[in-house]
């Protein structure tokens, strides 16, 4: 056969996934009627997201922000797994079940090998599956008393919003303890004001969210205990682990706070914080197969095979999972401990430089609870910006770092944080500390007329 160029001028860029035509726009809010080449798709996708922030600089987020290229290797491989597809993805499903049992025995459970847990798309899941436990199972013993079961309660320090949407979403009365004073955190005086014979159960946050503490979990467990031998209540104890239930055990391994506390019934934490894995994967451990209720747990027929599962989603990535326990099989305690020691000093820097500055007061200088740091403006001096200015002026770096008021009973405070994450070195902290005084010096030169709002510098939130 002969071919001329010009019978197939109309198809020459054709493929059966795209064609090319640079003189139509792309629409940007409506379904486009044809096919695009897809390197302009994606130029033009690629392009738009150069107007993210740089994540790297990103020292408000918890969540990592650095990856090994070997995890990223793992993603590619496991970009197609469904985690959801037990039968068809049986690997993957075992390299869960493994995760699972060595966070139970990093987290000291009686009988590691025999434990429940479940991964989920992060610890704003595994906490609700938290709460459903402590819920169901109170519901089970208010039946036994022959007692009404229509107004639980939960009581928690300052939380993240995760918990204001499970005690909204299951209609539960949240009993959250507010800040008072130079109390930032829950203790368990307070806790003791709120429980009764309708609380579901106490949760302990391991890293507060707004000031990075540690909530004294062996404390409260102790106060628990005690009112069990006044009163008979005997109510159970969910840690919140987002965050600490990855740094505790390598960095504090003489803290009380896990399984070793017999109140303590379930573990949440995020494997995206501070387990070092791409987004998308939490994980959930319960004391033992009791703690977990018959009827929250689900059998299901799905692709060929029975499963047990207890969830809110459904379909989810398998990639994350792998990932997980990559950097289980990578680091061993040794390595996360490396990695955990190196933030908790490159936070501690920054909190004794930042202190020398000369505005700042430190609420929480990176010793004892996250690798993180939290101050305030000196009160009784005029300063010349508000730490939104200061927030906003940073962002002209590209550093993102958030300044926000605290929750109930501290609205009147507002503070600034930072979060040390893998991948964030002592140079990159010496540039950040360097933007901070040239900041300084460009509101000394230059005091603000007008403050900022918190809603005009940002839209932070928890």
């Amino acid at each position: 056969m002969l071919h001329k160029k010009e019978d197939v001028r109309d198809i020459l860029d054709d493929d059966i996934y795209s064609a090319a035509d640079l003189s139509v726009s792309m629409p940007k809010f409506k379904f486009p009627a044809g096919e695009n080449d897809p390197r302009h798709a994606f130029r033009v996708v690629a392009d738009e997201l150069m107007l993210d922030g740089n994540s790297r600089q990103n020292l408000a987020t918890f969540c990592q922000t650095w990856l090994e290229p070997e995890v990223h290797a793992l993603m590619d491989l496991t970009i197609d797994k469904n985690m959801i597809d037990k039968d068809e993805y049986p690997q993957t499903a075992e390299l869960e079940e493994r995760c699972v049992h060595m966070l139970a025995d990093l987290w000291n459970a009686p009988d590691a090998a025999n434990t429940l847990g479940t991964s989920t798309t992060g610890s704003s899941e595994a906490a609700m599956l938290g709460g459903m436990a402590l819920l169901w199972n109170w519901r089970a013993r208010q039946k036994a008393a022959g007692k009404p079961s229509d107004r639980p309660n939960l009581v928690t320090g300052p939380v993240q919003v995760c918990w204001h949407k499970f005690t909204r979403y299951w209609d539960i009365e949240h009993r959250e303890i507010p800040m008072e004073g130079d109390r930032l955190i829950m203790n368990a005086e307070e806790v003791l004001k709120r429980v009764d014979e309708n609380t579901i159960g106490v949760v302990p946050t391991l890293g507060v969210t707004f000031t990075c503490d540690f909530e004294p979990v062996k404390e409260v467990s102790d106060a628990l205990d005690a009112l069990q031998k006044e009163t008979g209540q005997d109510i159970p104890i969910h840690v919140d682990g987002a965050s600490g239930g990855f740094l505790a055990p390598f960095m504090f391994p003489e803290l009380l706070w896990d399984f070793r506390l017999p109140r303590v019934k379930s573990i949440n934490s995020s494997g995206h914080k501070f387990g070092l894995s791409p987004l998308g994967v939490g994980w959930i451990i319960w004391r033992d197969a009791e703690e977990l209720p018959d009827d929250l747990i689900f059998n299901v027929n799905y692709l060929g095979g029975n499963m047990p599962t207890f969830a809110l989603n459904f379909s989810r990535p398998g990639g994350q999972i792998a990932a997980q326990y990559y950097n289980f099989l990578r680091l061993g305690h040794e390595g996360y401990r490396k990695i955990h020691q190196a933030c908790y000093e490159t936070a501690q820097y920054l909190a004794d430089e930042i202190a020398k500055m000369g505005p700042f007061t430190i609420l929480y200088d990176g010793r004892g609870g996250l690798p993180a740091l939290a101050w305030k403006l000196k009160e009784g001096v005029d300063h010349s910006f508000t730490l939104f200015d200061l927030a906003d002026r940073l962002r002209t770096r590209g550093w993102l770092v958030p300044a926000y008021a605290l929750p109930p009973h501290r609205e009147d405070l507002a503070i600034q944080r930072i979060l040390v994450k893998h991948g964030f070195s002592r140079d990159m902290a010496t540039l950040l500390l360097n933007d901070y005084r040239d900041a300084l010096a460009h509101f000394d030169r230059h005091p603000v007329a007008q403050p900022l709002s918190a809603e005009e510098a940002g839209s932070f939130t928890h």
